[in-house]
């Protein structure tokens, strides 16, 4: 297969919260998109992003919004995300992911939904195991709402666990990330002014607020997708940081919302390293290398740099596939997948 023939692929990662796709020729594109609000708009929105690329006649296609609640289960999901897809790029032959690290068509997975469900961290992990070769390594990728955590050792995947709930349990998926986490969901009390401060258990702020104070996220006045539906600009974050301990503006300085943001980030980041830990402790032991992706990667940087030491190494997807793309880190990992699948399926037709 030529290279031409591989620009042809268009990965598309279908989250909850956020739409995300990757074309063959390097770019990508993350879209907000609150499934749970509009799924009957689903297709129209994959259609709208996917219309944002140069031509494609191929597509791979991953998900997780199969969790959100406005499906009874997440069979359903899958279902309802297959023929959503399918609406947004008709005539396109689609491929699907699954969680046993295989592509499959759109029938074999209508027959098995389940094997399509929440398997987009599985081709990031698929790609990055082959970068490392035979070295212990995390892949860390901090999204705005979770955090995946995947041990990779000898060129393959090492984590234990395939499902959501398994991952939950072997400390591989943490369900907190750099934008949309209530900070009432990290703590219950953090120092303010000085003093030991309870937390409203309110959704008043969100992390996203937090690397707004701490200057890791610029001013987004045109993103509204906030706890309170004002701005994401660092004015309206120190409102919103201010009223998790009762507070305003006016009792609330620049200086105090900044110290309460640095203590929600250690309180994210401890959480993050202690689960990293313990997801490599039962696979591999300590890592020598960590892989950093994602809207993220600033938060992901500094959990891998607790978890390596000084003398290990730190590989930022940024650096080699662009900031866009390690946003969207798993839709250009399908891209990646299924460019390979094709050269291997060429070759061995050539030799037969």
């Amino acid at each position: 297969m030529n290279q031409d023939d591989g620009n042809r692929w268009l990965g598309i990662d279908v989250g909850g919260a956020n739409l995300k796709a990757a074309h063959g020729d390097g770019q990508a594109r993350t879209s907000p998109f609150a499934v749970w609000k509009e799924p009957g708009r689903l297709g129209e929105a994959i259609a709208e992003l996917t219309g944002r690329f140069p031509p494609f006649d191929r597509v791979a296609a991953t998900m997780t919004a199969e969790l959100c609640d406005c499906y009874a289960t997440k069979r359903e999901g899958v279902l309802a995300i297959i023929d959503a897809v399918s609406r947004a790029v008709p005539d396109r032959p689609t491929i699907y992911w699954g969680t046993d690290g295989r592509f499959h068509d759109a029938d074999a997975v209508r027959s098995r939904p389940l094997i399509a469900a929440a398997s987009n961290w599985l081709a990031l992990a698929s790609v990055a195991a082959r970068l490392v070769e035979g070295r212990r390594a995390i892949l860390i990728d901090v999204g705005g709402t979770t955090t995946d955590l995947i041990p990779l050792a000898e060129g393959r995947v090492a984590a234990r666990g395939r499902t959501d709930t398994e991952r939950f349990q072997n400390g591989e998926l943490v369900y907190a990330g750099a934008s949309r986490t209530p900070i009432c969901a990290l703590a219950a009390e953090l120092p303010f002014q000085g003093r030991p401060t309870g937390l409203a258990a309110e959704l008043f702020a969100t992390t996203r607020d937090v690397y707004l104070m701490l200057g890791d996220f610029t001013d987004d006045p045109d993103d509204r997708g906030t706890a309170d539906g004002r701005p994401a600009v660092l004015e309206c974050a120190r409102d919103r940081l201010a009223r998790m301990v009762g507070a305003d503006r006016e009792s609330c300085s620049e200086d105090d919302a900044r110290g309460l943001a640095k203590a929600v980030d250690g309180v994210l980041l401890d959480r993050l390293v202690r689960s990293a830990r313990r997801a490599c402790e039962a696979a591999i032991g300590a890592p020598e290398v960590a892989l950093i992706s994602g809207s993220g990667a600033f938060l992901a940087r500094r959990a891998a740099v607790e978890l390596v030491g000084a003398e290990g190494e730190v590989v930022a997807w940024g650096d080699r596939w662009g900031a866009a793309a390690s946003e969207a880190a798993c839709a250009h990992a399908l891209v990646v997948l299924a460019r390979s699948t094709s050269e291997d399926r060429d070759a061995t037709a050539g030799r037969g």
